[in-house]
């Protein structure tokens, strides 16, 4: 008999099932080809091990769909051998940081809406939000955006107010 006791026999020490090992690996493979797809500042601040890195500037580069399948199956096998917390917490922070401008874009969406429509009080409160705003220009702004709409002509007016709603929200 061997003193090491029988792996089979230890609580916790049972084999991932094969099913469990596919998904694992499916989820590494997915994982690097969103690398593939990052803007490039975005992939070189990754902290990729350089024959990663090499095979995914590889398939940014090969436009056959078999050759991509299968640069894509090493970009797997090679996410299987690498650390990917780093690499999942910056997609992750990128993911986050997405978010939080399409939050605020749609904040700024409803300011020039709610502008635009007249709403009783939105003004009011936009200034106390902001009290930096420049009341009398926004004003004209949604009023031009009105007749703009009205006419149906070319939305100048509520682009030019949406400007000047971002620039508000994004000073300091």
């Amino acid at each position: 008999m061997h003193d090491t006791p029988d792996k089979s026999t230890e609580p916790g020490a049972e084999r991932p099932s094969k099913s469990e090992l596919k998904r694992r690996s499916d989820e590494l493979q997915l994982l690097g080809e969103s690398l593939i797809v990052l803007p490039q500042a975005e992939l070189d601040a990754l902290p990729l091990p350089d024959k990663l890195r090499d095979a995914v500037e590889l398939a940014r580069r090969i436009t056959k769909r078999g050759g991509l399948y299968r640069q894509k199956q090493y970009i797997g096998k090679l996410m299987r051998k690498t650390d990917v917390a780093p690499i999942r917490a910056a997609l992750e922070a990128r993911g986050e940081v997405q978010r939080k401008a399409a939050i605020e874009f749609k904040r700024i969406e409803e300011w020039r809406d709610r502008l635009v429509a007249g709403e009783p009080g939105a003004l009011d409160t936009l200034l106390a939000t902001f009290p930096d705003a420049d009341a009398a220009t926004l004003t004209k702004l949604a009023e031009r955006a009105r007749e703009e709409r009205a006419r149906r002509e070319t939305p100048r007016a509520a682009r030019e107010l949406f400007k000047r709603l971002r620039d508000l929200t994004q000073a300091p």
